[in-house]
């Protein structure tokens, strides 16, 4: 077992003055907590591994956030079987296999997307539209 003072440090950049979003502010920190608790599990061993949360821009009436990684990213042929309930890619890994199942859902109720970019060992980069509270 690895204990925490044995994992390196991982580099968290949050864009500044992020705009304010419409929705379930309890639903919409679950799928903060699940994108960010991903990331940072999923590293594979980076010796400098960081985070970023930022904005990308707009989808139509929609606001597009990111939070990317530099772990071990995912190969395309998995981009969708990840957002499945109970898949998970390594069997071996903590968790349930609902995390990413659930963030979908969050997201697909408040009308909106969530869509991964990513390559084997370059790290991932999830995207997710959300309303402002000027489209609604």
């Amino acid at each position: 077992m690895v204990s925490a003072s044995n994992m390196p440090k991982v580099e968290t950049y949050i864009q500044p003055d992020l705009p304010d979003v419409y929705g379930d502010r309890h639903r919409l920190i679950e799928v903060m907590q699940n994108l960010i608790d991903n990331a940072a599990k999923y590293m594979g061993g980076k010796t400098a591994p960081y985070i970023e949360i930022g904005l990308k821009g707009r989808e139509n009436d929609r606001l597009v956030f990111f939070i990317k990684d530099n772990g071990m990213g995912i190969a395309p042929d998995h981009y969708e079987l990840i957002f499945g309930l109970f898949n998970k890619l390594d069997a071996k890994s903590e968790g349930t296999g609902v995390g990413l199942a659930l963030v979908k859902r969050i997201i697909e109720t408040h009308s909106c997307r969530i869509w991964v970019e990513s390559k084997t060992g370059m790290g991932s980069t999830f995207y997710f539209t959300l309303p402002s509270p000027s489209s609604m």
